[in-house]
């Protein structure tokens, strides 16, 4: 298992069991939990992706970059709005 998704299958209560069905039964471990850990990682990654462009004023200024900043936070608001419902 990657490591960072095994970090947060830890943080939804995963490890308590030698193997996954021995997990399910003896751990607290939150399926719902751990989704919603990786859907806010996903973000993240998106989000630490196209954040630094935005921020920059010389590469804003550069066209090149204002695709790319748009793809990013298209695709954070697409992921956010499929997971978590539109925001009204």
């Amino acid at each position: 298992m990657n490591e960072r998704i095994q970090q947060l299958a830890e943080q939804a209560g995963w490890g308590k069991g030698e193997t996954y069905d021995d997990c399910m039964q003896c751990s607290p471990f939150d399926p719902e939990k751990f989704a919603e850990l990786i859907v806010a990682e996903c973000l993240r990654q998106v989000e630490e992706q196209y954040k630094p462009v935005l921020e920059d004023e010389v590469m804003m200024k550069d066209t090149h970059w204002d695709g790319y900043v748009q793809c990013g936070v298209d695709s954070y608001v697409a992921i956010r709005e499929h997971f978590y419902g539109v925001e009204e």
